[in-house]
């Protein structure tokens, strides 16, 4: 069955069937209508699970737009790799796999096992002043997105949980939020690792001034993604683009994932069909960025960390929804009146 309207319709009946009330049991009967489609199936399963993190390095954090210093970012991959990360962590306790690819980071991380290798460059250059990367480097960053999913595909992954790591990369997801949905600095540009006051009113001055430079760019996403988005984030968008073509499941975590979802599905429409939100993040940007994908996150934790950690999260739930189309009882199965 792949016409999308009778997979739909094929879904609904079959939610509809189960004992309860039609849509009593509300986002989950929808989250389950969106997996079925994702899959172009009647019976979709979330499983395997795969975590996917891109870690890059940013040159506008030199700016002093974060409350951590570059460094992070290379000591941030370690503490993946030796499982004492958030998303490890998560991803251990949610029976789910977690890769960590070196896109961009300004370190040679050549001695790290286990870490996949992919780097473009030793980070972007300062958005603020100049583009961030050249055409070159985007082609590269895409394909290494690209790459992740067919290396989890090849594993059998069939939902992949995206997550990010890059010191700076909030103050990218702010200039690319406020191209692509037309609004200023301010309500785009959140406290991100924590900054205080001083240090929120030197990021938004960043953001203001690299939106002035960049301009108009807003019908031009690739435009917009060279000229302030991180390798992490282009790679991102490479993963998205490159999973319809296997009906994987992309579970979307925060802000920063988000606003290449909203690259990716400004430049192909279709992918947004394999996208699930997984939460709302604190960074108010990211409001602005769901509602211009019409994105109905599952959870509101107030979540800042990025990784992918909210993604993690919310896998259960998606595991929850396709159980229910799989082992709920119908009405006719339980011999139970239907009210019809």
């Amino acid at each position: 069955m792949s016409a999308q309207p009778e997979l739909e319709r094929a879904l609904r009946e079959a939610l509809d069937a189960k004992t309860k009330p039609p849509g009593s049991l509300g986002r989950l009967e929808r989250l389950a209508i969106e997996l079925g489609l994702a899959q172009g199936s009647v019976n979709p399963c979330p499983d395997p699970a795969r975590i996917v993190v891109f870690a890059a390095d940013h040159g506008v954090a030199s700016e002093g737009v974060s409350a951590f210093p570059a460094e992070v970012t290379a000591q941030m991959v370690g503490n993946f790799l030796a499982g004492g990360a958030a998303v490890a962590v998560l991803g251990r306790q949610a029976r789910a796999e977690l890769e960590v690819v070196d896109v961009g980071v300004a370190a040679d991380l050549s001695a790290h096992e286990g870490l996949v290798h992919d780097k473009v460059a030793r980070g972007t250059a300062n958005l603020r002043v100049r583009a961030a990367m050249t055409h070159e480097q985007l082609d590269a960053a895409l394909a290494a997105g690209r790459r992740a999913v067919v290396r989890a595909v090849d594993a059998g992954a069939r939902t992949l949980l995206l997550g990010e790591m890059g010191i700076g990369n909030t103050t990218a997801a702010a200039v690319l939020t406020g191209l692509l949905c037309e609004a200023q600095a301010e309500p785009v540009t959140g406290r991100g690792t924590g900054v205080d006051d001083r240090a929120l009113a030197t990021k938004r001055a960043v953001v203001a001034a690299a939106l002035a430079r960049v301009g108009d760019l807003g019908g031009d996403p690739l435009e917009c993604l060279r000229e302030v988005g991180g390798f992490e984030i282009g790679a991102l968008v490479g993963a998205m683009l490159e999973a319809p073509a296997h009906r994987l499941v992309v579970l979307v975590d925060g802000y920063i994932v988000t606003a290449a979802a909203l690259l990716a599905c400004r430049l192909r429409p279709s992918t947004r069909r394999q996208l699930v939100f997984a939460h709302r993040s604190a960074e108010p940007g990211h409001r602005l960025a769901l509602a211009a994908l019409e994105a109905e996150p599952l959870l509101d934790l107030e979540l800042r960390l990025g990784e992918g950690s909210g993604a993690v999260l919310a896998l259960p739930l998606l595991r929850a929804a396709c159980t229910v189309l799989a082992e709920m009882a119908t009405f006719a199965d339980a011999g139970v009146s239907d009210g019809g």
